[in-house]
């Protein structure tokens, strides 16, 4: 007997590659990427981090209209999350930025020499600002850089201390995608924007890619060794995702 021939399946069609294209929000021109995904069943439309961008996810087969309908529909809700975006963006003399979680008035000194620091005035929390004006972003990332570093160092050498590993190294980076890294051979990466979040969030990432350098995964054995390093895992992890855009939407020029 001959074994029956079987019907050679049929490949599955390759979605189109992501389409870019600008959408107006309020007078606003911003990036759209269409993504047209074999697996997704219903339209998604996600703000990217720092909110200078929008992605939109398509199940394969959706018409041009309805793409045009969704956005249309969604016009109301991207003009509201994207003003707070632009409210966090104001690095200037009266402005606010945002130093380990507590809001500081910026105050330009309008001395051309003088560091850049924090400050209690009259009960309020104050950055000081010297330089001219154009120069104050950059200044005050080049001091947020500074608190990275000595929060992050400082943190990181009291987890892995307890945990009886060593770090190669630590560097700052200005990262979208991810807060940290941790390679197999112990370097550890951060976003230096994380020092404008809240003490219990830095503590948090620092534990977390510390407990890389044991656990390289994402294993319940992880979240258990980044839970007795930082108690407030689970509250850092809803802060960052609630807050970490606003972060990024920072504009440092």
């Amino acid at each position: 007997m001959f074994p029956l021939a079987r019907k050679p399946r049929k490949a599955l069609k390759a979605p189109p590659p992501p389409e870019r294209r600008e959408i107006d929000v309020n007078g606003r021109a911003l990036p759209l990427t269409i993504k047209r995904d074999l697996r997704a069943t219903r339209l998604t439309l996600r703000i990217e981090p720092g909110g200078r961008a929008l992605r939109m996810t398509v199940p394969n087969g959706i018409a041009e209209r309805d793409i045009r309908e969704f956005l249309a529909r969604h016009q109301g809700w991207l003009m509201t999350k994207l003003a707070k975006f632009r409210s966090s963006n104001e690095l200037e003399d009266g402005g606010y930025v945002m130093i380990r979680g507590i809001a500081h008035r910026i105050e330009a000194t309008g001395r051309l020499r003088g560091l850049t620091e924090a400050v209690i005035i009259d009960d309020e929390a104050v950055l000081r600002v010297g330089g001219m004006e154009e120069s104050i972003p950059r200044r005050i990332s080049d001091f947020l850089k500074k608190e990275a570093r000595l929060e992050l160092d400082r943190l990181v050498a009291v987890h892995a201390g307890r945990i009886g590993k060593r770090v190669k190294s630590l560097t700052l980076r200005d990262t979208r995608s991810r807060w940290g890294s941790c390679s197999a051979d112990g370097a550890l990466s951060f976003s230096w924007r994380i020092a404008m979040a809240p003490p219990h969030v830095i503590d948090y990432l620092a534990a977390h890619e510390v407990t890389h350098l044991r656990e390289m995964n994402h294993s319940p054995a992880f979240w258990s060794l980044c839970a007795q390093l930082c108690p407030a895992t689970e509250e850092a992890k809803r802060w960052l995702k609630r807050n970490g855009s606003l972060l990024h939407a920072v504009d440092f020029g």
